[in-house]
């Protein structure tokens, strides 16, 4: 039972409770690939309030009459949005609770549009993984994101470094 919840949240007799968490860094296999579903999508909504509070007053994703004259002929999702949501789709699967820190991000890219009402799928491939040489019972990950619309086009790309922690070392849940 976590601390914050009360007692008769949990059915007595309860066999057991069982905690979400992403996986160790020995749990990771390099060239697996991670499909982390569902889907997400995306709406005009997201696109105004991310653009707003990340201070982003581009026009092709706030004005829509603007974006009518430009090339995409309607309004982009924020290519931010798109690169947060991707990440944020595999924490589940791979990263919560397991993620000491991130290390950085490269090769981002977006080779296709994003707009309101396309749902973006994203992947995630081990790509590769080291002992940290200066942190006991870590390891360094390099994971592979993609973001796919519904009709299967790649709309984002990116690779993340990743300071995880090993199996014998991953902190319990505690809330």
């Amino acid at each position: 039972m976590t601390p914050d919840a009360p007692e008769h949240a949990f059915p007595a007799g309860a066999a057991h409770e069982i905690v979400q968490r992403g996986l160790s860094y020995d749990e990771l296999e390099v060239g697996a690939r991670y499909l982390h579903r569902p889907g997400r999508t995306a709406t005009e909504a997201d696109n105004v309030l991310f653009s707003s509070i990340t201070m982003n007053t581009q026009a092709l994703h706030l004005d829509a009459a603007f974006s009518e004259s430009q090339p995409f002929g309607r309004r982009l999702m924020n290519s931010m949005w798109t690169l947060s949501t991707m990440v944020g789709a595999s924490v589940s699967q791979i990263t919560q609770g397991t993620l000491v820190a991130q290390l950085g991000m490269t090769d981002v890219s977006f080779p296709a549009p994003l707009f309101h009402g396309d749902t973006l799928y994203t992947e995630t491939e081990v790509l590769g993984k080291r002992l940290s040489a200066s942190r006991p019972g870590q390891g360094i990950v390099t994971l592979r994101h993609t973001g796919r619309n519904q009709r299967g086009e790649v709309v984002a790309l990116a690779t993340r470094t990743a300071l995880m922690w090993g199996a014998s070392e991953t902190p319990e849940e505690t809330s």
